[in-house]
Formats: C-alpha cells, structure tokens, sequence
C-alpha cells in the first residue's frame, strides 16, 4: 500500500509562531518540556514515477474518525491503478479538504490530521479559511441534471418513458463490509461503478470481494445475474409505449466533450513521449499448427494462450539480448538483466501493461497463474506499479478480434514490442506439395537507436522456431 506524505506540522497554538526571546543568564529557568498538539496536512502522496497529479475515489474514512498509524484512509486513483493509502501517524481525520471525485496536484493538501480530538474544531478552521481549486470535484464525473436524467431513465418526446427497475439485489457474502459500512459510503473501482450504472445495479446492496471490501466488477455483475428475474417480470408487465426512443450507447451522449481520465492522460503523454523515437518494423509469418496443439493439450490445466506467447518471447530473447535492450538518454543503452514480458490489456477507459516477470524462468503453469492474476488485479485498478511499471519487451494481442495483422507503438523506455495477430488456416507449399497450415503474423516495432533490422530478423527466426516446436515451453 501507499503511504501519505506529511509535512510538517501547522502549529495549533499562536504562541509557537512568535520569534524566541535572546537567552540570557537570567531567563535560563529550567523549564519541563511542553508537548504542544499538531495539525498534520495529509498530501496527495506520488504513487508512480509519472503521476502528476491525482484523483480520490472514495474517503475510506470520514470527518471524525480515530486514525492509527498504518490505517487507511483515502482511495487515489493514479495514472495506472487506484490505490489505498495509509497515513504515518495517530491522530483524527479532522478536515477533509478534497471531496470524492476531486483531483489534487501531487503534494498538495487534501486533508488535516489532527493529533488530538481538542484540535479538530481549530482544523476545520483552517481547512475551511484555505481554499484551492483543485480541490472541487471532477465535474466531468457527474453528468448534469438533464444528461444524467436522459442516461437513467431515457428520453422521450412525445410520450413518458415507463421507469426502468433498478436491480437492488444482495449477493450473499458477509452482511456487513467495509464497502458500505454503516451506509455511509460505498467504496468500488470506477469500472464497478461504471458497470453497476450501465446495468443498472444498486451499490449499496452489493457486498465487495475486493481488497478492504472494496467492490469490483465481478460483484457487479453477480448482482445484475442475481436480480434479473426480477427485473425481467417487471418490464414484462409494463406496456411499452410505441413513441419512446432507445438509446444506441447506454452512457454516452453525442455531441459532448469528456475530458481525459487520469489514465487516458498517461496514455497520451506516452504515446506522445514515443514520437521522439525512431523506430522502424519489421513483420513475420509463423505456422502454428504445433502451438495450436500444445494448447489445446493443456489448456484444461489452466495454461493461457498469452502465457504461451510470452514464455515464448521469453526464449528467443534469451539468445538475442539486444531486443531486450533499453535507450533512455540517447547517448547510452542498456542490456536488461531480467526478461520482464509486459502484455498490453484494454480495461475500461484505458490501457495497462501487466508485467510477466522473469518470463523465461518460470515454467508455464505459474506463468499461466500469475497472469490471470494480474488481469484480475488490472481490471480491478489494483496494480502496484512495479506489476506494470518493469517490462523490458511488449506483447500486444488483437488475434482472439480477428485482427490478422497490426502495428503497435513503442512504449517509452523499451527497446521493442511485437504486434500478434491471429492465427488462421493458409494455403502453404513444403517440398513442392500444397497443402493447409495455420499461420499468425507478428509485427515488431523497435527502437532503431539499439536494435537494427538484422537483430529483429533474427530473433524473429528464433522465435518462429521456437512457435514451431514448442517442447521447450512447457519444461
């Protein structure tokens, strides 16, 4: 977990701030030492190398509460991930200074620590008397009144729109959680939320699977599942009127202009930062007719295609270094000491690169294990960033879409990322004779700076015979 960055305290007695007195021999009275009480800002705390600044998701606790050191205390989402952050000290939340939806600049003040309870009141005066414009909430996370309306319940011109049941449904789990403690606030990932807006699901009845009870979107959706029934008896006894209008996009309203998320910002300014490279690719035909094989041999064992893909890219890299390679400055580059294979994974309103750590090392039924994991903990917004912040080489899989081939971009930092399209049936000649073989096309684009193109003609010959007798995946 993340940790809040506190600076020092804000004396909470006006005599602290007056110049000290001269010392002279007269006034050398021994005194016992005054412990005076301390008003701590909590800051928006860096939870990645690129974090600019940052949103809160929800106050994991509210005005008034006892702290203890190593509580949390706020959900931040970063550029990458949302994170729970703990405080370093004891004291009481005495002022909230950023609302839920609100963004902060890294290091700035989102709300006081008081360290005892006499001292809440003066903290609220303080918080109150600073004001910040970064502290108002997110107006692009809250529709206005008419948009939110049309988005709930549908527009109509001519005729009323019969209301659409809300499912309110329990899943059975634990009957209190931190989530919704006390109904006070309901803590889940903001594609839980998304999710249980477009389906309709009430929050509030929804018990979190998460970390710190937090609600995902698998807890969304076994609601939605759960209540159904209901709503299906429902909407079969309400008439439907003839002049109503149904919406195409659930959500999403023509003609508006949204801002960029907090991970769409990151995505930009990467994409952007990759300009600056040169790079240059390089494409390649592989026959999997034995993957194909493999996979389905041991697929029943938990073994993922991607898995497959990485532990094989993990291999050829092996006996090509350089692809593995990384410039930075420019004048200098560097022979990574790990294999980290980062798999690019579309969630809900960006991108994320799980990271494969030592690809080559670990056997394929762990590598399987590990990447479910991440795919699970990225979807949820719970990556820490060294699971996605340490690759050396990029996958990126637009086959399980049919996409037959593509060029990916480079992301900052790495040598190289490779395109892998899908795999289909081809008409192949061997020794003279025709005959039908399934083959995928792969795009590598590199940095031309390290990596030159007999370099990627080379691993990709590697990684081709690699595909094609695929034994040494799976020891």
């Amino acid at each position: 977990m993340a940790h809040l960055l506190n600076s020092s305290f804000i004396p909470s007695s006006p005599s602290l701030r007056r110049h000290s007195i001269p010392s002279s021999p007269s006034l050398c009275t021994p005194r016992k030492p005054q412990i005076q009480a301390k008003i701590r800002e909590i800051f928006m705390p860096a939870l990645s190398s690129t974090m600019t600044e940052g949103k809160i998701v929800s106050w994991v606790r509210s005005e008034g509460d006892k702290l203890s050191k190593g509580e949390s205390v706020v959900v931040v989402e970063s550029d990458k991930a949302d994170m729970d952050v703990e405080t370093f000290y004891d004291g009481y939340l005495a002022a909230i200074m950023v609302e839920e939806g609100g963004v902060a600049a890294v290091g700035s003040a989102i709300a006081l620590l008081a360290e005892t309870e006499d001292e809440i009141a003066e903290a609220k005066s303080k918080a109150s008397s600073s004001s910040s414009p970064s502290s108002s909430p997110a107006t692009s996370d809250s529709p206005p009144p008419a948009l939110e309306k049309t988005v709930e319940a549908g527009a109509a011109d001519s005729a009323p729109s019969p209301p659409t049941p809300v499912v309110k449904a329990t899943v059975a789990a634990s009957s209190v959680h931190p989530a919704s403690e006390g109904g006070k606030r309901i803590v889940a990932s903001p594609y839980a939320k998304k999710l249980a807006k477009d389906l309709m699901v009430d929050l509030s009845g929804v018990a979190g699977s998460g970390p710190m009870g937090r609600i995902v979107a698998k807890d969304v959706e076994a609601a939605a599942a759960a209540g159904s029934a209901a709503v299906s008896t429902t909407a079969a006894e309400v008439p439907k009127p003839s002049g109503a209008k149904v919406a195409a996009s659930p959500g999403i309203e023509l003609g508006t202009v949204v801002p960029f998320t907090t991970m769409q910002g990151a995505v930009s300014r990467n994409m952007v930062e990759s300009l600056a490279v040169p790079t240059f690719r390089v494409g390649y035909t592989i026959t999997t007719d034995a993957l194909d094989a493999l996979y389905k041999k041991i697929k029943s064992k938990g073994v993922t295609m991607t898995a497959l893909l990485a532990k094989a890219a993990a291999l050829a890299l092996v006996k090509h270094p350089v692809v593995n390679s990384s410039c930075r400055d420019g004048k200098s580059f560097t022979y990574n000491s790990s294999i980290n294979i980062a798999v690019a994974v579309a969630i809900d309103g960006g991108l994320i690169t799980p990271v494969l750590q030592d690809a080559d090392k670990v056997d394929i039924y762990s590598l399987s294990r590990k990447w479910k994991e991440l795919v699970d903990k990225a979807r949820a917004k719970q990556l820490q960033p060294h699971e996605y912040n340490t690759g050396t080489f990029t996958l990126s899989n637009l086959g399980m879409f049919g996409v037959d081939h593509f060029d990916a971009i480079l992301p900052p930092g790495t040598g190289a990322i490779m395109a892998v399209g899908a795999s289909q049936p081809t008409v192949a000649t061997k020794d003279g004779r025709i005959g039908m073989k399934s083959q995928m096309q792969v795009n590598v684009t590199a940095d031309h700076r390290v990596i030159y193109g007999a370099d990627l003609a080379s691993f990709l010959q590697t990684l081709a015979k690699i595909i094609e007798d695929p034994k040494d995946l799976t020891l």
